[in-house]
């Protein structure tokens, strides 16, 4: 799947907003209700789960740690490559970011 799918795909759900023309840690960012859940990032998509999911994803290898350029990995996002797990974990994170 490819950024532009995942937008498109994910635009149908309640409450979930395409990029728009401000950029999140410089990435375009599919956001639900006004909050940041997903961003196209160099090396994969970065999404926004819950610290033991990222650590999970991590422990697997199938995401990378996710630091916004300034130091420390973010304990609440991942960077994940293969675009074939792509719409699940945005599912995923928009469930989580829009349930908060």
């Amino acid at each position: 799947m490819t950024w532009a799918e995942l937008v498109t795909t994910l635009t149908a759900l309640p409450g979930v907003t395409p990029p728009g023309a401000g950029r999140a840690f410089g990435a375009s960012a599919l956001k639900v209700h006004g909050r940041i859940f997903a961003m196209e990032m160099p090396g994969g998509l970065t999404v926004k789960l819950p610290a033991d999911r990222v650590r999970e994803l991590i422990a697997s290898g199938a995401g990378e740690p996710f630091a916004s350029g300034r130091g420390a990995p973010m304990r609440e996002w991942v960077t994940v490559a293969d675009p074939r797990t792509w719409e699940p974990l945005a599912r995923e994170a928009a469930a989580f970011v829009g349930g908060r």
